[in-house]
């Protein structure tokens, strides 16, 4: 068989390897010629404009989430008739590990990683892989017993036989519209997490959100509804001083609704995969957010700083807001054709400072006298430093992607940290 393999990073690598491991022929496509030229020991490679005669006598086409389904390679191969699988899905076919899958615009990182160490926790050999990092086709030469994989409505837009024994829709917001051409086919493509499974599975979902809640409404497999803030019929969430969950009920953390939340849906997962109550409790004990998503920089004079530089969409910079009383907010940067307004309109947000490309569409939002421009983060944080009042908090939630100033969210919120520390470090003499 004949396997053309779209996309020359890290999940494409792995499904080049894996189709060798599996006897194919394998050639490689990516745009560009420093992409591929490392694997020219292993595979056949191309570069470069594509062309459609690349298609010549391909059995099987793997594709990475770097190809738009609606130009590209991907609409000559639909054309062609040739059956064409995402990476994950091609991964999956054959594996004989038990698997969960994540899906949602926000979370899935966090769900996805908090789930795999309750596992752990409980004893079973498990391990987190898919869009947090480890591509799945580098996991099934050597499968642990579970794997709980983030996947994203790229991957999950081009299945067959995917049927995670426990799947999670942890909220459905706009988000990455030019890749899906339209809303509806970007739910469309998150539904795909459930299509496949039977009442036997289970379907986690959060309560709380009105497009999870849509969703999930087709799915046969078992609904189980979680929220942050209460304990929803029939599911599972936060009551008094205690957290409710299948497994049983331990002590509720110290966290704000989104997070507590995501650990209610992590530990559905988990337990439905074997975690026991332990394992679950210890996970949930010891959890503590991941770097750029909701962080604490610092306290100075009654002000908090956080770093939110994950939030990258409206949807999540909308619950950074709504995780504190009184916010000077940082936000801007590219934005993905998505409305910035309701960002601003958050009932705790005070101030907005706005940076990058979009701060023209954040001045536009708010309203007169509640807006700065920023050059810089440094100038930003300059700003915010003059603004802020205890009781404050100083958050960066950009709501958009970085890629106007910085290489990436992490660079953004590493810088952002620095500028912080660095005007904090000399306010008081350090």
């Amino acid at each position: 068989m004949k396997v053309l393999v779209l996309g020359a990073a890290v999940s494409g690598r792995a499904a080049a390897r894996l189709a060798q491991a599996r006897g194919n022929d394998v050639v490689i496509y990516d745009r560009s010629d420093d992409a591929v030229k490392p694997l020219q020991h292993m595979t056949d490679i191309m570069a470069g404009d594509w062309k459609p005669d690349a298609l010549r006598n391909v059995d099987l086409v793997v594709t990475s989430p770097g190809f738009p389904e609606h130009f590209g390679p991907i609409p000559d191969v639909m054309s062609a008739g040739i059956p064409l699988v995402s990476e994950m899905e091609y991964a999956v076919q054959g594996i004989e590990a038990g698997y969960a899958a994540v899906t949602g615009t926000n979370g899935k990182t966090t769900v996805t990683s908090v789930a795999a160490d309750m596992l752990i926790a409980s004893g079973v050999d498990a391990v987190a892989a898919g869009n947090i990092g480890t591509a799945l086709s580098d996991i099934v030469f050597d499968p642990p017993s579970v794997i709980v994989i983030e996947a994203s409505s790229f991957q999950l837009r081009f299945i067959d036989e995917f049927r995670p024994a426990a799947a999670a829709i942890l909220n459905i917001a706009p988000d990455h519209l030019d890749w899906h051409d339209g809303m509806e086919e970007y739910v469309a493509a998150k539904q795909r997490i459930f299509e496949n499974q039977t009442p036997e599975d289970i379907l986690v979902y959060d309560a709380d959100d009105a497009g999870a809640t849509a969703a999930v409404a087709p799915a046969l497999a078992r609904r189980i509804p979680v929220s942050g803030r209460r304990i929803p019929d029939g599911g599972f969430g936060p009551e008094g001083s205690e957290l409710v969950v299948e497994a049983g009920k331990m002590l509720r953390p110290d966290l704000d609704q989104a997070y507590t939340m995501d650990l209610v849906a992590a530990a559905a997962i988990a337990g439905h995969l074997g975690a026991t109550l332990d394992g679950i409790a210890t996970t949930v004990e010891n959890f503590a957010p991941g770097m750029h998503r909701r962080s604490v920089v610092g306290r100075w004079n009654g002000v908090t700083w956080v770093n939110d530089s994950k939030a990258t969409n409206p949807h999540a910079a909308l619950a950074s807001v709504a995780a504190f009383e009184s916010v000077v907010l940082i936000a801007g940067g590219r934005n993905k054709g998505l409305d910035l307004g309701p960002i601003v309109e958050g009932p705790t947000v005070r101030v907005v400072i706005g940076i990058g490309e979009a701060s023209a569409e954040f001045e536009e939002a708010t309203d007169p006298g509640r807006f700065r421009r920023g050059g810089g983060l440094d100038d930003a944080v300059a700003i915010a430093d003059e603004l802020a009042r205890p009781g404050d908090t100083v958050l960066l939630a950009p709501g958009c992607a970085s890629f106007d100033m910085f290489e990436s969210y992490a660079v953004r919120g590493e810088e952002f940290v620095r500028s912080v520390r660095r005007l904090k470090g000399e306010a008081n003499g350090k």
